[in-house]
């Protein structure tokens, strides 16, 4: 299993394209983005659910941490049952995040990977996507690294998606 951790806009989907394509064997991928949009509508703004503030600020319920420690359950029990998995994570609550991860995958090998992308530079994508809230990027550059622990960490400022997936790929 490979976890990826790093700010919106950091380059993580990216990077899981890429070791999709260098890795050898096939590996499933999933993220915090396809999970929000599997919610339900009106817990994409809902106090109970997850909130955008205006100002990227992401705030979230007891609805959507209770759906999520049953995704993470899940995507233990699919590398338990001989899946390779490919995670993209946003830890909003750095290591208490990687935390939950780890108590859901127990003794299962994991290589921790930490995205990297200069505020600057993430804001700037985060405009160019122009799917996100302004402001998201730059708040959590630096936030979701907090207290986690990473075995790789990848730079992908000024480094492009497919040499950061080579750089992982030789660590798997």
């Amino acid at each position: 299993m490979i976890i990826l951790n790093g700010g919106s806009s950091s380059g993580k989907s990216g990077i899981v394209r890429c070791l999709q394509a260098v890795l050898p064997d096939p590996w499933l991928a999933f993220g915090c983005d396809s999970f929000v949009e599997a919610l339900p509508a009106r817990m994409r703004a809902s106090d109970e659910g997850i909130v955008f503030a205006a100002d990227g600020g992401v705030t979230v319920g007891a609805e959507f941490r209770a759906l999520d420690a049953a995704w993470v359950a899940g995507v233990a029990a699919t590398v338990r049952a001989g899946a390779r998995v490919i995670i993209d994570d946003v830890f909003l609550g750095g290591a208490a995040s990687q935390q939950r991860w780890r108590e859901a995958l127990g003794e299962l090998p994991v290589l921790w990977v930490g995205v990297r992308c200069d505020g600057v530079v993430a804001a700037g994508r985060e405009v160019a996507r122009g799917d996100r809230v302004r402001g998201m990027a730059a708040a959590q550059a630096e936030a979701v690294h907090k207290g986690v622990v990473y075995d790789l960490e990848v730079d992908t400022t000024r480094t492009e998606s497919l040499e950061c997936a080579r750089s992982i790929a030789a660590r798997v």
